[in-house]
């Protein structure tokens, strides 16, 4: 599956974290606003 820019993203669930609190992040709870998404795969890696 390829994301096209301007199509609808499927729904999913992601864990994160927002200041110093871990939480899960349900998309669909975000419909109809902007969402930007950052992946950072270094963080919370030892090293």
């Amino acid at each position: 599956m390829t994301a096209e820019v301007g199509s609808v993203a499927p729904g999913f669930v992601a864990e994160g974290v927002q200041g110093t609190m871990r939480a899960s992040y349900d998309l669909t709870d975000f419909r109809g606003q902007v969402v930007v998404l950052a992946f950072y795969p270094g963080d919370f890696t030892p090293g």
